[in-house]
């Protein structure tokens, strides 16, 4: 058995947990989640918790229990508090801003490269160069992040353009100059 399916999954005070067939539905005060389990793998409400318990000894159902009750508490854990990712801006010039809904980033193109949320996203600006994105969903706000951060990665030389709030670049050593006798 998996260790962390093993685990259960306890539902916080204000959070509803409903099991119909294969679906479980979480509500909270932030919003509402669901998601389909693959058949072969039960969950059940108990004493304020959340189990999810595999029906057989199968590889297959081995490998999926730890991530079935890893998505289960994920969706717990959003629609109670919540998930965010920081991103910061790093280059001479470059900067964010948010006009409506609409996250308008100056990366150093000859244009402005626009941004529109998806929906269940919020997006803010803190300072010019860091950037927040939240939301209840973390598959969601993950991929919304990874996507801002596409749009310039950190480049290895000078370490210019947008990162994960303490991420390292490794950088590299430009070329040298060599000596005046040319040789």
């Amino acid at each position: 058995m998996s260790r962390i399916g093993k685990m259960r999954i306890p539902i916080p005070a204000g959070v509803t947990v409903g099991v119909s067939g294969d679906e479980v539905k979480v509500k909270g005060s932030k919003g509402e989640l669901a998601t389909k389990v693959p058949s072969g793998i039960s969950v059940t409400i108990e004493d304020n918790f959340v189990r999810v318990i595999p029906d057989r000894q199968d590889p297959r159902l081995r490998a999926l229990h730890g991530m079935v009750r890893a998505v289960v508490s994920n969706l717990v854990t959003g629609v109670s508090a919540g998930f965010g990712k920081t991103l910061e801006i790093v280059g001479t010039g470059y900067r964010a801003q948010l006009e409506g809904k609409k996250l308008v980033l100056f990366l150093g193109f000859a244009k402005p490269v626009e941004f529109v949320a998806p929906a269940g996203i919020q997006i803010s600006v803190e300072s010019p160069t860091r950037i927040v994105i939240g939301g209840i969903d973390k598959v969601l706000v993950g991929q919304v992040a990874a996507d801002i951060r596409a749009l310039k990665r950190p480049e290895p030389y000078k370490g210019k353009g947008i990162r994960y709030e303490g991420e390292y670049v490794r950088k590299k050593a430009g070329k040298t100059a060599v000596g005046a006798a040319g040789g």
